[in-house]
């Protein structure tokens, strides 16, 4: 059965014809939207310093789209954790856990960009090791009971609302990735389909003791989906935004890989891309129901996106796709 997932990251870059507090509006809107009209995820991502205001804060927004729904799951991913003051993030997790009824959950990233480090003050070639401190902090404080921190005795309430913990996941694409999610004792989200990464992760978590937890990785297909009556007015009027987002991705990422990259220059290329793709409902759901889409990834506002457009493709796959599909 096809998952519907809608993603945002409230980018607002010049080129938009939206001020940034339509796109924040437009987002809440949609959130709840979504809810109602059974989509099963809301997805928000997380980065520091960008030009076009990416959102840095996904707590905050995830809050605001837990208040406006009941029912869809909501994933911050990937959370930067090493950028975050672990007793504080530990907090702020367990807060949100209560208001969502644990329909939160989380994949703890270390980032890619040495910049948002710097930044924030914190030395870019100590990544590795602050995270593995910052999420055994954060995995000891969600216990409720008093534990050493640098020093110190500290004890943090509430506990979550989920037991034992929300549902987390390590999030990379690397051997070493795999290894620290197994030592950590967390869930894996490799971000390509890597059968070996999943099986280092298999190995190194029974040679620690423990049992293999989820591996939740990407299947294959579009990375991002728009859906339009006419696709080729769509590329036309709204390319530009998609090219803005895709080219922010590929100048970031320097020799990672991942199912989303697009390397294109053009509007022209990234139609043949295939990354990020404009589909009719009937095209939709057809393929949908054949079997060949596992994920449909939404994302309304790319690139700034004015909300009128962003209403449009999200308004086609809640009340035409959706339905069509499920039934069936």
């Amino acid at each position: 059965m096809t998952v519907f997932a809608t993603r945002y990251d409230l980018r607002c870059p010049s080129l938009s014809t939206a001020t940034r507090e339509d796109i924040y509006a437009a987002a809440v809107a949609q959130a709840s939207y979504c809810d109602t009209a059974g989509f099963d995820a809301l997805v928000l991502s997380e980065h520091h310093g960008v030009d076009d205001g990416y959102l840095p804060a996904p707590l905050l927004v995830a809050t605001a789209f837990a208040a406006v729904t009941s029912r869809i799951q909501i994933t911050v991913a990937a959370l930067l954790a090493p950028l975050y003051d672990p007793i504080r993030l530990a907090e702020d997790i367990a807060v949100l856990d209560h208001l969502s009824r644990g329909r939160v959950a989380y994949v703890f990233g270390l980032g890619y960009r040495p910049e948002e480090y710097a930044m924030l003050g914190l030395d870019w070639s100590q990544r590795g090791r602050r995270m593995e401190e910052t999420l055994r902090t954060v995995l000891a404080a969600w216990r409720g009971e008093p534990f050493d921190h640098e020093g110190r005795t500290v004890r943090v309430t509430p506990t979550p609302y989920s037991n034992p913990r929300p549902i987390v996941f390590y999030g990379g694409g690397s051997p070493a990735a795999a290894r620290r999610a197994a030592r950590l004792g967390l869930d894996f989200y490799p971000q390509v389909p890597d059968a070996g990464l999943a099986d280092r992760y298999a190995e190194e978590c029974r040679a620690v003791g423990r049992e293999p937890g989820w591996v939740l990785q990407p299947p294959e297909g579009p990375g991002t989906v728009f859906c339009a009556d006419d696709p080729d007015a769509f590329w036309e009027r709204y390319g530009h935004h998609l090219l803005h987002d895709a080219r922010s991705y590929d100048g970031w990422q320097g020799e990672q890989t991942s199912l989303v990259r697009d390397r294109s220059t053009t509007v022209e290329e990234m139609r043949s891309a295939g990354v990020y793709v404009v589909m009719t409902p009937d095209e939709l759901v057809e393929r949908s129901r054949a079997g060949d889409l596992e994920l449909v990834v939404s994302h309304p506002l790319c690139g700034g996106l004015p909300p009128e457009a962003s209403w449009e493709s999200l308004k086609l796959l809640g009340e035409v796709v959706i339905p069509g599909v499920r039934d069936r």
